[in-house]
């Protein structure tokens, strides 16, 4: 038997005050577009979304990936120091001008990636992690397939033309949301307008121009060639909700940015982020023949939902659990689940799960506590 009770939906949400926008009016400009939530990974509008094309240097949202990685695993420091090559110093097209056997640390090579989209550094990162260029362009790969970017293939870390060398918009923003997700340190890189390196001797400007002219910008990763036209990653947070707007091959630099603003503006205005909760306070579960007498349920997981906000004030919580358990009961185990909805829609059903573990009592514990209870009363 499950106990049932409902109520309004506590929620904390990611309000604006800006009308949401009609999706079909939305004027993008580009070959391939995508806007997804970072929090829960949903796309919330496409077009084109798995054609396979260019990247460009948004190929190095990969490459960063992998040296944060390398970084928050502890393999990497920031301090430490990174030989270039004469093959990282030969890449050409956008760099820092490194020479062959030039020292500098990884923090300021990756800032150089982030920041002016150096190819340089980005070949010198990737030598030092994988031994070669080669060997990290496999980890590329692997890493791709990990996320489920079935469109991409990877031949090089930088983006620069290759035959072959093709992703999608939504294979981008896997590998876009898995940055700005997982490691948001990243942010101290990709949030520069301006900087230095070599002491103030060479200046770095950001490729990204929103980072300068739109709200609550925080990357991510600019592109462009003759094949791929241009393109961009864009990354933007506002009261607690961020975007991934994906633009691939825009016509010119200026409209890839306006198109990835429509993008952004349109997610900001249309949806809010919740945070799901119980009407009440849940009730421990009565447990019999346990070491406990009850077992505490939780949510299991992430409890984020993302809505229309014309659906927010309308959203409402029923909470179903089990009235009693027997033991044992292991951590985790299922109790029942929170079910979201608005009007008639069901916007997210939400487990719930036991909190500690309660062993089931042995034949002597039962019988002393029998005895407890009868000579003693209780």
């Amino acid at each position: 038997m499950k106990k049932t009770f409902s109520g309004l939906l506590a929620v904390t949400l990611a309000l604006l005050l800006a009308a949401p926008a009609e999706a079909e009016s939305l004027a993008v400009e580009a070959g391939a577009y995508l806007l997804m939530e970072k929090t829960t990974g949903q796309v919330l509008y496409a077009v084109n979304e798995h054609e396979r094309l260019e990247p460009a240097s948004v190929t190095k949202v990969m490459t960063v990936l992998l040296v944060m990685e390398a970084i928050d695993s502890g393999t990497l420091q920031y301090e430490d120091m990174v030989t270039a090559s004469a093959y990282a110093c030969s890449m050409g097209g956008s760099q820092i001008w490194l020479k062959e056997n030039e020292q500098m640390s990884v923090e300021e090579m990756l800032k150089a990636v982030c920041v002016a989209s150096a190819n340089d550094c980005s070949v010198a990162l990737a030598e030092h992690i994988a031994g070669s260029a080669d060997a990290f362009v496999e980890k590329m790969n692997q890493r791709a397939r990990e996320l489920g970017m079935e469109d991409t293939t990877f031949l090089n870390p930088t983006g620069l033309p290759a035959q072959g060398h093709v992703t999608s918009a939504y294979d981008i923003a896997l590998m876009s949301r898995e940055l700005i997700l997982r490691h948001p340190d990243v942010r101290r890189f990709t949030t520069i307008w301006m900087d230095t390196l070599r002491n103030g001797e060479f200046g770095l400007n950001n490729t990204n121009k929103l980072i300068r002219f739109y709200e609550g910008a925080t990357g991510l990763k600019t592109g462009s060639t003759d094949g791929a036209l241009y393109c961009l990653s864009a990354t933007a947070e506002r009261d607690g909700m961020e975007l991934i707007a994906v633009i691939l091959k825009s016509p010119t630099s200026t409209q890839r940015f306006e198109s990835a603003k429509t993008l952004l503006n349109y997610g900001f205005a249309a949806y809010a982020l919740a945070q799901a909760q119980p009407p009440e306070p849940l009730r421990p579960i009565p447990v019999s023949l346990g070491d406990a007498p009850a077992v505490m349920p939780k949510l299991s997981g992430d409890t984020s939902i993302l809505a229309a906000k014309e659906k927010v004030n309308a959203m409402e919580v029923q909470v179903e659990l089990e009235e009693s358990l027997a033991a044992p009961v292991e951590a985790g185990h299922p109790l029942g689940r929170m079910v979201v909805t608005s009007g008639e829609e069901i916007l997210a059903e939400l487990p719930l799960v036991a909190e500690k573990a309660v062993a089931r009592l042995t034949y002597w514990q039962i019988l002393e506590k029998c005895l407890h209870t009868a000579f003693l009363g209780g």
